[in-house]
């Protein structure tokens, strides 16, 4: 899976007996084999695992120091033979001082020790009565411990050998609770997985304010972090813990599990390093770093190997990246996005002091939710209803559906309706140029765009208005627009929104409109098939011309242009994920049709975004050439085109 850049990643909470360490040493093995019989290459053990972190002043007795460094030898021969990251927890002593530490184990060979640096010593715990900090300890001084020489310290960060990119930091526990966290400063140096052996108890709300913790230094390290805390076993004297495993992913949840459990835990999940490394390259935080004087440091670099194989991707891959999974965070995200959209066109309109406002209304999904956002925006700025110019303009295309419920629309929201039909303008054009009318081809296509933006722009002069742009992210990604026609208006409120997100958003507005004819109206519009009409209707008067049949599905093409955007993937691993998330959809020979159409028309069609109308971004993916995505009108996509047909040739086409 490394081709595809992924890595898979385990939290494991075995159950132990307190200051058993042979027991203990059987149950990380039992869980090892779990974890590597799933493909498991790095692995995270909890915090002082191999004796159990209640130990107390057991932690004293020789005789427990001893069975924990024989129980890491035991770990060691088990491991030799296995290309696993390995981290377990055990107390080590070094020069006559007690260390609370991780050890990394690879291949049978202990990488290295990393003693805690920030040792709880508040409330319930004391671990400053036992261990010393590891503070000033340098990565460069090496011990013997368990039968090997080891470098101890806690300046260690260790990277694999094949992918360079996959550098692991570790820290233990308390030391995330710290001002600055010593993987702050691991993240900085280059790491791009943290790992954290822990021992946390449970108290009232605790769980909840380690997932916060996680998720925030995960998102503000742009980095993978993997938490594995002590569970079943340890002394239940004064305290409990509940073994919680967490894996985040720049500040994404990836897995978690089950707290309280009688039973072993292994949690695994696939950890993407391409979405890390995209995401830094992004960040100016990872390009301009002023280390704190006393905090600069020289890491050593520790080389360290796993297996490369392929298996099920462990991450769940939704076919609608744009629309959130949970029925709450569809109805925030729903809520949020129409008020960045009103609130944007109510700035501009208060702005210019603009009486009115001009919009073509088509009866279709595009425009029926900018008419929805005028509409609430006049709301907001206690206008008139009446100032929406709502123009319906028939062409040679125009269904009776879509007209009737474009006046519907317009009547039952209260605007004003304006009727004009383009059918003689447009021959009358084809007459001035030459054109053969029964020729429908591009122009004969554009000429009714381009007369309806005339229409338009000419009423915003003649009512002092505006004209709101009524197209969406998806036409803009694949330039299904005609230049000068449709993709140009003096405000875009559809700009930012992928056209499976504005299918969602004209759903949950009619899902909670109490206007049972505007309720009707809407529900229709979402079931007519998407189409600019611009080609005559059929024999029955039904739409003939329909998008999705031309240029393929908009939730394939919103899929790839949310995993090219956002996180810049490779033509490979996006159909690698398409392939996952369309299984039961599409066969693989039309998901590659269809992301070889994609990037043709994204790269031929930059000229149109290179000139696009203001319009509010309101999520990660925008193409406005003022903003997030700046890209030259004339550049090759041949690279791309490339790997496409590498696709092609390897594609064997299974399903």
């Amino acid at each position: 899976m490394h081709s595809k850049g992924y890595v898979r990643i385990a939290t494991i909470t075995p159950i132990i007996q307190v200051a058993n360490c042979e027991y203990n040493q059987s149950q990380i093995i039992k869980t090892l084999q779990e974890a590597i019989s799933n493909d498991t290459e790095l692995a995270v053990y909890p915090e002082l695992c191999v004796s159990g972190y209640t130990c107390a002043d057991l932690f004293f007795q020789n005789t427990l120091l001893q069975e924990t460094e024989n129980a890491v030898k035991a770990l060691c021969e088990f491991l030799k033979d296995y290309k696993i990251f390995v981290v377990i927890g055990a107390p080590v002593q070094v020069q006559g001082k007690l260390y609370n530490c991780a050890i990394i184990i690879n291949k049978g060979k202990i990488l290295g020790i990393i003693p805690k640096k920030y040792l709880a010593n508040h409330n319930e715990f004391c671990e400053k009565r036992w261990f010393t900090s590891g503070f000033y300890t340098k990565g460069t001084h090496k011990i013997c411990y368990a039968g090997q020489e080891v470098l101890f310290g806690c300046d260690l960060l260790f990277q694999h050998k094949n992918i360079p990119s996959l550098i692991v930091g570790i820290e233990i526990c308390e030391d995330l609770w710290a001002c600055i966290p010593p993987s702050s400063f691991y993240c900085e140096a280059g790491a791009t997985v943290i790992l954290n052996p822990s021992s946390s108890n449970a108290i009232i709300g605790k769980s909840n304010y380690r997932k916060t913790l996680i998720q925030q230094q995960s998102a503000r390290c742009l980095t993978a972090y993997a938490y594995a805390s002590s569970g079943f076993g340890e002394s239940s004297t004064d305290l409990v813990f509940d073994g919680q495993g967490l894996i985040y992913e720049n500040g994404h949840f990836l897995k978690e599990s089950s707290r309280f459990s009688l039973s072993n835990m292994v949690t695994i999940a696939d950890i993407d390093l391409d979405r890390i490394l995209h995401d830094r390259l992004n960040s100016n935080c990872f390009k301009e770093y002023f280390p704190l004087k006393d905090k600069e440091t020289e890491y050593t670099l520790i080389e360290f190997e796993t297996y490369d194989k392929e298996h099920k991707l462990m991450r769940e891959i939704s076919p609608h990246p744009f629309i959130p999974e949970s029925i709450e965070d569809q109805n925030k995200v729903c809520e949020e996005i129409f008020s960045i959209q009103t609130i944007g066109l109510a700035q501009r309109i208060r702005h210019i002091g603009c009486p009115t406002i001009i919009i073509g209304i088509s009866g279709g999904l595009d425009s029926t939710l900018a008419l929805l956002a005028c509409v609430k925006t006049c709301d907001l700025l206690e206008m008139d209803r009446g100032k929406i110019l709502a123009v319906t303009m028939p062409g040679f295309g125009t269904t009776d559906r879509t007209y009737q419920n474009a006046l519907t629309l317009m009547k039952k929201l209260g605007v004003t309706i304006k009727e004009i039909s383009i059918q003689k303008a447009c021959i009358q054009h084809f007459q001035d140029i030459g054109h053969d009318i029964s020729i429908h081809d591009a122009t004969y296509e554009n000429t009714q765009a381009r007369e309806r933006t005339q229409i338009l722009m000419d009423l915003a002069n003649k009512y002092h208005g505006i004209v709101v742009g009524t197209g969406d992210l998806s036409e803009l990604a694949l330039g299904w627009a005609t230049y000068n026609g449709d993709h140009m208006s003096m405000y875009s409120v559809n700009s930012g929104i992928p056209k499976t997100l504005v299918r969602y958003l004209v759903r949950w507005i009619a899902d909670g409109n109490i206007n049972k004819e505007v309720k009707d109206a809407l529900y229709d519009i979402l079931d007519t098939p998407v189409s600019p009409e611009l080609l005559p209707p059929d024999i029955a008067g039904n739409i003939a011309q329909k998008t999705e049949e031309t240029i393929g599905p908009y939730e394939l093409h919103d899929f790839f242009l949310f995993y090219i955007i956002r996180y810049g993937y490779s033509p490979k691993k996006i159909y690698y994920l398409a392939c996952i998330a369309f299984k039961e959809t599409y066969c693989q020979k039309t998901i590659l049709k269809w992301l070889k159409s994609f990037y043709k028309r994204f790269f031929s069609q930059q000229f149109k975004r290179s000139c696009l109308p203001d319009g509010p971004k309101v999520g990660s993916i925008s193409l406005s050439p003022r903003g997030s995505w700046k890209m030259p009108s004339d550049a090759s996509f041949h690279i791309w085109f490339k790997q496409l047909q590498e696709i092609e040739k390897d594609c064997n086409y299974s399903n």
